[in-house]
């Protein structure tokens, strides 16, 4: 319905003017004060990052209702992973926030979704650029394996800090005498993290055929 789509359109925007935010300050900052900038990173974007990707739940949200087309499980997958290593192991850590992978992340990440959410924007209002629409589902295919590994190495520099620190490790007292030692979760996770980048890398390559194969873009309007 138009209202419906009035609302996603809204939704959109709204990633876009914080993905864009989060992406302009980062160059900026990086063209102003070079390697310095690397150390703030997080205090300076970390609250618009945190508000973009707690916002991207809804995006699981509209795929359920039926709203907005799209696989769940790869959205799921995708959200689910930026929201684990944002909260749980950047955010917990502060001495994790200024090494240069959580850069690298950001970039990834905000590089992907202004271009993303700028073809989302532009194909609610039946508006389809073939640069636009090739760029969209091209850069995401090399782009994600490198924000896999980004995450999978932040998870390794963070390992020794929980394992220092102890956060999110629980030991449950008598009588169930059981304890969960989170650098052991995290490691778990690594193995799904990567098996999960197959299934997603795949998924990618599916989208990339439905919308540039032969014929595809011919009956889009440009």
């Amino acid at each position: 319905s138009f209202t419906m789509n009035m609302y996603l359109f809204v939704y959109d925007l709204m990633q876009f003017c914080g993905h864009s935010w989060i992406f302009t300050n980062m160059i900026i900052r990086f063209m102003t004060f070079g390697k310095d900038s690397v150390a703030d990173t997080f205090h300076s974007i970390g609250l618009v990052m945190r508000l973009c990707q707690l916002l991207s739940v809804l995006e699981i949200l509209h795929i359920l209702i039926g709203i907005d087309k799209g696989h769940l499980l790869p959205r799921f997958l995708q959200i689910t992973e930026r929201i684990i290593i944002l909260f749980v192991v950047i955010n917990s850590q502060e001495e994790v926030q200024g090494k240069y992978v959580v850069c690298v992340l950001f970039f990834l990440w905000n590089l992907l979704d202004v271009v993303r959410y700028t073809y989302n924007m532009l194909a609610r209002m039946d508006i389809y650029y073939l640069p636009l629409t090739w760029l969209n589902f091209s850069l995401c295919i090399p782009l994600y394996p490198l924000s896999v590994l980004a995450k999978g190495f932040a998870i390794c520099v963070s390992l020794p800090y929980f394992e220092s620190f102890g956060t999110y490790s629980i030991k449950l007292p008598f009588p169930f005498s059981f304890s969960i030692y989170f650098p052991y979760v995290l490691k778990m996770y690594l193995i799904v993290l990567f098996a999960g980048m197959c299934f997603i890398i795949r998924n990618l390559f599916s989208e990339r055929m439905a919308h540039l194969g032969t014929g595809s873009i011919k009956n889009k309007r440009s």
